[in-house]
């Protein structure tokens, strides 16, 4: 009887520090799918205007607005959505464009953003023109703003949007 007992003491014991082990180690660091905005360079320069004309070949470094060395947005001309042509040779839905996240609303109200992908943040691009929106680039710890201005159907992947620059 005393075995039985010892043993599930020591099963409470081993349950009860697996629970109250938490997913961010105690501290109050945002979830891993967020981006730590205190952490981020916000570029609020001048505002830049890109267009990817329809039917446009999307490997052109013209085709492609390239922000960084990490991160060229693109769109290929069969349609679809935006991706990043430094790391991606075309658009997949559920994480494209790769290395960034996105939010509705601007970089002024940063803190009170929840990020998801581009997809998972505007569902239909082309029901989301003239929506405020922020841009992090994942890997370069840059947040901007972004406005989508035109988006070409019929599978013709051209787009528009504005951004802000580094100052």
């Amino acid at each position: 009887m005393k075995r039985k007992n010892v043993f599930l003491l020591v099963f409470v014991m081993i349950f009860a520090a697996c629970s109250s082990d938490s997913d961010d180690g105690g501290s109050n660091q945002p979830p891993s799918d967020q981006p730590d905005v205190s952490q981020l360079t916000i570029w609020t320069g001048p505002i830049l205007e890109f267009t990817k004309a329809a039917g446009a070949d999307p490997t052109l470094p013209a085709n492609q607005d390239r922000i960084t060395d990490n991160v060229w947005i693109t769109r290929a001309d069969g349609g679809g959505q935006i991706f990043n042509a430094a790391s991606e040779t075309e658009a997949t839905k559920e994480t494209s464009p790769a290395g960034t996240l996105w939010a509705r609303g601007t970089t002024a109200n940063i803190n009170n953003l929840t990020f998801n992908t581009f997809r998972g943040t505007l569902d239909k691009p082309k029901d989301n023109i003239g929506v405020d929106l922020v841009m992090v680039l994942v890997e370069d710890q840059i947040a901007l703003d972004v406005k989508i201005t035109g988006w070409t159907q019929q599978e013709q992947g051209g787009f528009i949007y504005e951004r802000s620059t580094m100052e």
